[in-house]
C-alpha cells in the first residue's frame, strides 16, 4: 500500500467519492464542539480534514495532534457543505472525512504559526527550515525549480550543453574580493572560488564546445544589498560563431519564453539604449522605464550664471547640471509638500550630494520683468535671481515645463549628479504621488543597454580599469583609440533590464592576440603581470580561438522580480544574512587548532584601537 496517494493541496472535485491518502503537516486543528477540523499542508497547499467521533480510535489520535506534526490521513473526498467553501484553495471545494489518522512524528511548539505573515527577518533566518514550510517560501522555491527547468529545456532546444568548471581555481582580478581557500598540500598557497566561470568558459569555446551553459554558483567577498549574496546562482552561457545582434536576439528570447512559461507574461518588445543615452535621460546604465520622468541636460547653459553651485559644476572637468522636471509638483493641496521636498533633500545626500535646489512653476507663460518686485514672475524660488534668463528660459524649454510643475536640480560632479537625481527620480515615480499622478506605469519595461565604455579612469589611481573585464571586446573601428584615447572606446558590451534591475549582461570577447595586447596597454598591464594573472587563457587563444561571446543571468533577481519579493533572500533555500552570516548554522564559525595546523595557519589577534 502506497504512503501516499495524492498530494493534500491537489485533492478537487475531481476525486468526489474516492479515498486517498495523504501525508503532510497540521496547520491548524479547530474543535468544534465534537468534530475536529484539522487543516492538513503540503507542498501544494492545504485540504481539509473531517474527524468525527463516529471513529473513536482515529478522534482519539485528532485529540491529541498540535500544530506542526507529520500526519498521515486516509478517508473519503465529500463535497463541502454549502457556504463553508473557499475559493481559495484548489482543494476548496471539497473536504476529507478521516478514517485513519497516523502521527508519523509529534512536533514540539514551534517557535512561531507557519502562516504569521508578521514574522522578523532574524526569526525567520534562524528558523529557515520552519520558515521554508511557509506556502510563501514553498511557491518562490518552485516557482525556481520551474525557471531553472525552462532555461534548461531552452538551451537544450538550441544545442547548449550543460558543462561544469571548477569551484577551486586561481585568484583572479575581476572586480570584488575573491573568497581564499586554504591548501593543506600546499603549503601557502590558496585556491580562490570563483567569481564567475569567465575564463573556463572561453577556454571551453577554444576547446570547440561552441554552445556552453551552467546554472553555477559564484562567490563574492563584497559589500551586501537586498539584491546581493556572498554566494549566487549564475545562468552562464558562452557561444562561438555569433555576433552581438544574434546573441542578444537568441537570450531575448530565452528570457521572454521563461518568463511566458513560468508566470504567463508577455513582456513584449525590447527597446536597445545606448549606455549614453541611458546615462543622459535616467543617470543609470539600468533604468527603470516604468518611471516616466527624465533628466534635461543644462550643462552648457549654466556655465555663466551667478549661482556658483551651477557654474562651478557646469565648468568643472566631469561636471554635470541637470534638471528633473516633476509635472504637478507643484500643485496647490495636491503637489509635493515642503516637508517632502526636505526629506527628499536628505535623501539625495547619501549619494553624495549636498543638497536639492528647486523652482516652482507658477506660470510658464510670464517671461522676465525687469521692472517688477521680482525678476521671473512665473517662477518661484530664491534660485530665480542668481541665473539669467537665457538660463531659465532654456530650463522651460528643455524641461517642457507647464504650470504647477516642480523642477529638482542637480549639480556637482557627473557621477554624484547621476546617482543622485536618478535614485529621486526612481524615489518620485514610485511614490504615491508618482502613481496617482501617471508618473508611473506599471508592469514590465525590458530593454537592452548596449555601447559601454571600454574603460573609465580611476583618480585614485591614475590609469585605466576595464568597465566589464579586460576581454572585452571594442566596436569594430575602436582598436586603435584604446592607444591614443581609451576614453573614447565603445565595447561590444550589453545589458538586459527589467523595471530599473540588471538581469543579465555580457560581452563579445577579444580573440585576437593583437587587440588583446593593446587592452592590456591601455590597463597598463605589463605582460609579465598579464602572463601571471591570465598565462592560462593567453597561451589557449593563441590555438586559434574562434569569435565568441556571451553573457551570464542572475537566476536569484529573475526570481525575485517574478515573485514580487523585497530581498533575493527569499528565493534562496538558505541564504546569508547582509552581514554575511547564516543564522541557521551559526556559519562562519570557529575551527579547532587541528585543522589550523594542517592548513599551516596561525591565527592573529589584532588590537582593538587606542582611544585618546
Amino acid at each position: 500500500m502506497a504512503m501516499r496517494t495524492h498530494y493534500c493541496g491537489l485533492v478537487t472535485e475531481a476525486l468526489l467519492g474516492e479515498t486517498v491518502t495523504l501525508c503532510g503537516w497540521v496547520n491548524r486543528r479547530r474543535d468544534h464542539g465534537g468534530v475536529i477540523f484539522v487543516d492538513v499542508r503540503d507542498r501544494e497547499g492545504y485540504v481539509q480534514v473531517v474527524c468525527d467521533p463516529d471513529r473513536a480510535d482515529m478522534f482519539k489520535v485528532a485529540e491529541e495532534i498540535r500544530n506542526e506534526y507529520c500526519v498521515q490521513i486516509k478517508g473519503l473526498v465529500r463535497a463541502r457543505p454549502a457556504g463553508t467553501t473557499n475559493d481559495k484553495l484548489k482543494s476548496g471545494m471539497i473536504e476529507v472525512l478521516c478514517h485513519e489518522l497516523t502521527v508519523l512524528n509529534a512536533s514540539v511548539t514551534p517557535p512561531f504559526q507557519i502562516d504569521d505573515e508578521n514574522l522578523s527577518e532574524t526569526t525567520r533566518l534562524t528558523h529557515r527550515v520552519l520558515d521554508l514550510r511557509r506556502p510563501y517560501m514553498q511557491n518562490n522555491l518552485m516557482l525556481r525549480y520551474r525557471v531553472s527547468m525552462e532555461v534548461r529545456k531552452f538551451l537544450d532546444a538550441n544545442g547548449f550543453v550543460d558543462i561544469e568548471t571548477p569551484m577551486l581555481t586561481k585568484s583572479t582580478p575581476e572586480g570584488a574580493r575573491d573568497y581564499l581557500v586554504p591548501s593543506r598540500v600546499h603549503d601557502g598557497m590558496f585556491f580562490a572560488l570563483p567569481q564567475s566561470p569567465q575564463l573556463f568558459k572561453q577556454l571551453l569555446m577554444v576547446a570547440g564546445f561552441d554552445r556552453y551553459y551552467q546554472i553555477t554558483k559564484c562567490f563574492r567577498d563584497e559589500d551586501l544589498r537586498a539584491d546581493r549574496q556572498p554566494e549566487f546562482t549564475q545562468i552562464d552561457i558562452e557561444t562561438s560563431f555569433l555576433t552581438e545582434e544574434d546573441i542578444r536576439a537568441m537570450f531575448q528570447g530565452m528570457i521572454t519564453t521563461v518568463f511566458k512559461n513560468t508566470i504567463s507574461v508577455d513582456l513584449g518588445e525590447f527597446p536597445v539604449m545606448t549606455y549614453q543615452d541611458a546615462a543622459r535621460l535616467y543617470g543609470s546604465d539600468k533604468p527603470d522605464l516604468r518611471v516616466n520622468l527624465q533628466f534635461a541636460e543644462l550643462t552648457d547653459v549654466m556655465r555663466d550664471v551667478d549661482f556658483k553651485v551651477f557654474s562651478g559644476a557646469a565648468t568643472m572637468k566631469g561636471g554635470r547640471v541637470v534638471a528633473l522636471r516633476v509635472p504637478g509638483g507643484s500643485v496647490d493641496g495636491g503637489g509635493i509638500s515642503r516637508g517632502e521636498i526636505d526629506a527628499y533633500t536628505e535623501f539625495v545626500k547619501i549619494y553624495g550630494a549636498k543638497g536639492l535646489a528647486y523652482i516652482r512653476v507658477n506660470d510658464a507663460a510670464k517671461g522676465p520683468d525687469p521692472e517688477g518686485p521680482t525678476r521671473w514672475p512665473g517662477l518661484q524660488s530664491p534660485l530665480v535671481k542668481n541665473i539669467h534668463d537665457a538660463a531659465l528660459a532654456a530650463v522651460l524649454e528643455r524641461t517642457g515645463a507647464q504650470d504647477g510643475d516642480l523642477i529638482f536640480f542637480g549639480a556637482d560632479k557627473e557621477k554624484i549628479v547621476n546617482d543622485a537625481i536618478g535614485a529621486l527620480r526612481i524615489k518620485i515615480g514610485h511614490s504615491e504621488f508618482g502613481k496617482k499622478n501617471g508618473l508611473f506605469t506599471a508592469g514590465w519595461k525590458p530593454l537592452w543597454v548596449v555601447d559601454f565604455p571600454m574603460f573609465e579612469f580611476d583618480e585614485e589611481s591614475q590609469r585605466y580599469t576595464a568597465v566589464h573585464h579586460p576581454f572585452t571586446a571594442p566596436k569594430a573601428g575602436h582598436e586603435d583609440w584604446m592607444v591614443t584615447a581609451p576614453e573614447k572606446c565603445i565595447s561590444q558590451g550589453y545589458d538586459m533590464v527589467l523595471n530599473g534591475w540588471e538581469m543579465g549582461g555580457g560581452s563579445v570577447r577579444i580573440h585576437r592576440a593583437d587587440v588583446q595586447q593593446k587592452v592590456f596597454d591601455a590597463l597598463k598591464i605589463s605582460p609579465e603581470e598579464a602572463q601571471l594573472k591570465f598565462g592560462f587563457l593567453l597561451d589557449a587563444l593563441q590555438y586559434g580561438a574562434p569569435p565568441h561571446g556571451g553573457l551570464a543571468f542572475g537566476l536569484d533577481r529573475i526570481v525575485t522580480m517574478m515573485t514580487g519579493a523585497e530581498s533575493i533572500r527569499d528565493v534562496i533555500a538558505f541564504p546569508k544574512t547582509q552581514r554575511a552570516q547564516c543564522l541557521l548554522t551559526q556559519a562562519p564559525s570557529p575551527v579547532d587548532e587541528k585543522q589550523l595546523r594542517e592548513l599551516h595557519i596561525r591565527l592573529r589577534t589584532v588590537e582593538a584601537p587606542k582611544v585618546g
